[in-house]
């Protein structure tokens, strides 16, 4: 097959249009990933390409593209050797036993590394609530590492949100150790109980309104002022199946 040549084709363009804007990827359904490892996670969770792009000359797999086109179209710019579009997928509502719940989180970068630590202390969900940042934007897909392809996303709002709602709150008092400890099983169970983390954004946390949704307020001991959403959720995600897997053993 004959490389794509033009930078005019419209195939390029789409790619250009859906990395640039967010309402097209909302009006479309559809978002760009690009990368090897990226496509690769997409292969490994069953994610099937609606196109797929390769540097011509590269050897990979894709509709041939002369390089610096590609590079043209891409967000990473020079280096893409192979990019792919998918469609976006998002869940109706939020599942259990353990959710992460993002308010106002307007980084990209933030909302795919909170993606990432989701996958690594296996959450069953990432919830998006207002003014959230496009999980499935360029920024945020390739801040997740892969992540966006194996954890769930969903708009949502606190009130349906699984299980106890803990929300993390710089001017509690309690750490969330502390609440973990005080709903945990005293013994073993088949069935741990549910668990939603919510997170608001560094500076401004946690509306009042959504604080009052929540059932229990904790806060992540530390010596400075506040911690960015990513961190925030890592470390909570962290002391959450910690302490969880204690409780199991016990």
């Amino acid at each position: 097959m004959t490389p794509i040549t033009s930078s005019h084709n419209d195939k390029l363009k789409e790619i250009r249009r859906l990395n640039a804007r967010r309402r097209e990827r909302e009006r479309t359904r559809r978002f760009v990933a690009e990368g090897e490892d990226l496509l690769a996670a997409a292969d490994a969770h069953g994610w099937v390409a609606l196109e797929r792009y390769a540097a011509a000359g590269s050897g990979l797999d894709g509709v041939e593209v002369v390089p610096e086109l590609l590079a043209g179209a891409s967000e990473l710019g020079s280096g893409t050797r192979t990019l792919a579009v998918y469609e976006e997928r998002w869940i109706q509502a939020p599942p259990g036993p353990l959710c992460v719940y993002l308010h106002g989180v307007h980084d990209p970068g933030n909302v795919g590394a909170v993606l990432r630590s989701a996958e690594a202390f296996g959450a069953s969900c990432v919830a998006l609530g207002p003014e959230c940042a496009d999980p499935y934007g360029p920024k945020a897909v390739r801040a997740s590492m892969g992540a966006i392809f194996a954890v769930p996303v969903v708009h949502a709002s606190p009130a349906e949100l699984p299980g106890l709602k803990i929300a993390l709150d710089a001017h509690a008092r309690r750490p969330l150790a502390d609440v973990w400890r005080d709903h945990a099983p005293v013994k073993a169970m088949r069935h741990p109980p549910a668990f939603s983390i919510l997170i608001g954004a560094e500076r401004a946390g946690l509306a009042p309104d959504v604080l009052a949704t929540a059932d229990e307020t904790a806060c992540i001991p530390i010596a400075t002022e506040s911690l960015n959403a990513a961190m925030a959720a890592t470390v909570a995600l962290y002391e959450l199946t910690r302490a969880r897997r204690i409780s199991a053993a016990r």
